[in-house]
């Protein structure tokens, strides 16, 4: 039986998209309208097609020294990679991808680490690829139940600081747009005192205008007595929402806002119906060697490790990312880049 090819390339497919992308198998945020939106912004091509009923929103970005581009589809597509939509779909994204002139298509399907699943892939031409976009493991909360089942669920530690911030008096509101460049001024703040990159403000306003006003995103923002120290952005898609992005103040950490912001966080959460909390990315380790490792190393992930395990939840671990080459030399010498500023960010 021929497939059914779907481009979805107009405004008016969002609805659509959007709608069947929640019922579909582990559709994603990252696969969703408003992210393929945010990223068209800031220097990506945005490819969204159907066949059957595959869905994947492939994301195209120009690779330097006039290497072409690279084919990305984040927490994607969202299909069953064991079916007979996963050939057709790459069969009608490969001319798409040759027009885009990409040396690869790199998938990070939201599916759980599985040995079959590993094999599916290579059997389709895919290899494990060694540039990972999305952190592969992370900490999910189960939002089901009432809100003191919840808080049981936590470690002591989390609960106390929870509710010491309330009596503190930390208090948590959701961000106007006009709260925007005080929440970037918090974001530079953190980027400096932890090291890492962030992106620009422009990014963020973005994220608010796309994601808030369509009820899909929240900015909350922690204040004590008019100053604010600490801030927050959750996304929700489907039943599942998500911990996106993170800032506080180096000033009166002891009140313990990010706590309470958390909190905040999944009950709103559990106000748009989602049924899970997705804490987005700790160290790829097993559960054991987190443990033992977490109170020693403060390193990438390690450092929020800490903070995160305390919420209780449950660790989860993606099947990571793939690559399918479309052009071998093309794709070489982007492994050398990628490996080459690898060690420089490692030095």
């Amino acid at each position: 039986m021929t497939p059914t090819v779907r481009i979805f390339d107009r405004p008016t497919d969002q609805t659509e998209w959007d709608a069947l992308l929640a019922s579909a198998r582990d559709g994603h945020v990252l696969q969703s309208w408003a992210w393929g939106a945010l990223k068209d912004r800031f220097g990506w091509r945005v490819h969204r097609l159907a066949v059957n009923s595959a869905l994947c929103q492939v994301l195209y970005r120009r690779l330097p020294a006039g290497l072409g581009t690279l084919a990305y589809v984040p927490k994607g597509p969202a299909v069953d990679l064991e079916s007979d939509d996963m050939p057709a779909l790459l069969d009608a994204i490969r001319p798409l991808a040759r027009r885009e002139r990409a040396i690869c298509l790199k998938i990070e399907p939201n599916q759980a680490d599985d040995p079959s699943l590993s094999e599916r892939l290579r059997s389709l031409g895919f290899r494990p690829s060694s540039h990972t976009v999305q952190p592969r493991r992370t900490i999910v909360v189960d939002l089901k139940g009432d809100p003191e089942d919840l808080l049981a669920s936590m470690k002591q530690k989390t609960r106390y600081n929870i509710r010491l911030a309330g009596r503190r008096g930390v208090t948590v509101r959701p961000a106007s747009e006009a709260d925007l460049p005080a929440f970037y001024e918090l974001m530079e703040t953190t980027a400096e005192r932890d090291e890492f990159g962030i992106h620009s403000r422009a990014y963020y306003e973005a994220v608010y205008r796309l994601f808030v006003p369509a009820g899909q995103g929240c900015f909350l923002l922690a204040e004590h007595e008019g100053l604010l120290l600490a801030a927050l952005v959750v996304v929700a898609f489907g039943n599942v929402a998500c911990y996106m992005y993170g800032a506080s103040s180096d000033e009166m950490r002891n009140l313990m806002p990010t706590y309470l912001l958390q909190w905040e966080a999944m009950l709103w959460s559990k106000g748009q119906g989602c049924h899970t909390y997705d804490l987005w990315g700790v160290p790829d380790r097993d559960e054991e060697m987190l443990e033992e490792g977490f109170t020693q190393r403060s390193d990438g992930l390690w450092g929020v490790y800490r903070f995160k395990r305390g919420f209780g939840g449950y660790l989860e671990r993606t099947i990571g990312a793939w690559d399918l080459v479309y052009a071998p030399l093309r794709y070489k010498l982007y492994e050398v880049a990628i490996d080459l500023y690898s060690r420089r960010q490692d030095a």
